[in-house]
């Protein structure tokens, strides 16, 4: 009983990471419609950028963290401005264009950081603390924390301000909230913006509990996306179960399964997928393909 729970532990903590990628995944396709397939290589840059400031400029690892959502927001608002022409014109173009901007990102990693990549100090040198003889690492509770504040600030952001409320609009029709005089190409740039953030903010937490290169955002990526899809491709509070699940489900086969972790992972979902296409939770989104 003591392995089951330690496992649960365990996996809660990449549950987390996966479920702030998933609804970095449905905070941009619920506004847009739009599946961006460079968010994982945002997380790798968020990644990179905060290692690097609390690594190199020797950044508070919990100040790093905020300017490494800056740089990537700005990253998001750039690739949002490049396919802004596309919109509601060639929406096939416009997924071939996040795919690009995912390699171009890839690329310049390598470039400016290298291939081999590096590894990332606790910033949380506490020992584990021992529940029931459970042993539960204190930085695994930073992140379920810092993941929860950042569902409930994006939550009360969606229901509680104007711009957020304009983004609803959008996602519900967005030639109606052009109608009534809500400018759509800034909100798809705030989603975009806001989803580079949380991507940032994944990588971050992950890079103490992972190795950093350039072909790590594949797999958080990959894990992220099957989450958001999970949960219900465009709900935020089915991406945060989605990631949550993942991370559980991936704890457990990579212990009982070991190389095939991934295979059986992925075969579970697939079969949840099947059962239920639309995901836990239903879409909630307008497709605009």
């Amino acid at each position: 009983m003591e392995v089951f729970f330690q496992t649960l532990v365990g996996g809660l903590g990449f549950g987390a990471v996966y479920a702030l990628v998933a609804m970095g995944f449905s905070i941009v396709y619920r506004t847009m419609g739009l599946v961006n397939f460079a968010h994982g290589q945002v997380v790798m840059i968020g990644a990179y950028a905060a290692s690097t400031f609390y690594m190199t400029a020797h950044v508070p690892f919990f100040i790093s963290i905020p300017v490494a959502m800056v740089v990537t927001g700005l990253i998001g608002l750039v690739i949002e401005r490049v396919l802004r022409p596309l919109e509601n014109k060639d929406f096939d173009l416009m997924l071939i264009g996040t795919i690009g901007f995912g390699m171009v990102l890839e690329s310049l990693a390598t470039i400016i950081w290298g291939a081999t990549g590096h590894a990332v100090p606790s910033p949380v040198d506490t020992e584990p603390l021992d529940v029931f003889g459970i042993r539960i690492r204190t930085y695994s509770i930073v992140v379920l924390a810092v993941a929860a504040l950042a569902t409930v600030a994006l939550v009360l952001f969606l229901q509680r301000t104007k711009r957020g409320a304009a983004m609803q609009a959008v996602a519900m029709d967005h030639e109606a909230a052009t109608a009534v005089g809500i400018h759509v190409g800034r909100s798809n740039a705030v989603a975009f913006a806001i989803g580079a953030g949380l991507a940032a903010l994944a990588g971050a937490l992950v890079a103490p509990m992972l190795y950093v290169n350039p072909t790590l955002g594949g797999s958080l990526g990959i894990k992220g996306f099957a989450a958001a899809i999970l949960g219900g491709f465009g709900n935020i509070p089915g991406a945060v179960v989605g990631g949550l699940a993942i991370g559980v489900l991936d704890s457990y086969a990579a212990g009982r399964f070991q190389a095939y972790s991934e295979l059986v992972v992925f075969l579970v979902f697939t079969v949840i997928i099947m059962i239920k296409p639309t995901g836990l939770f239903g879409e909630r989104t307008v497709n605009r393909a």
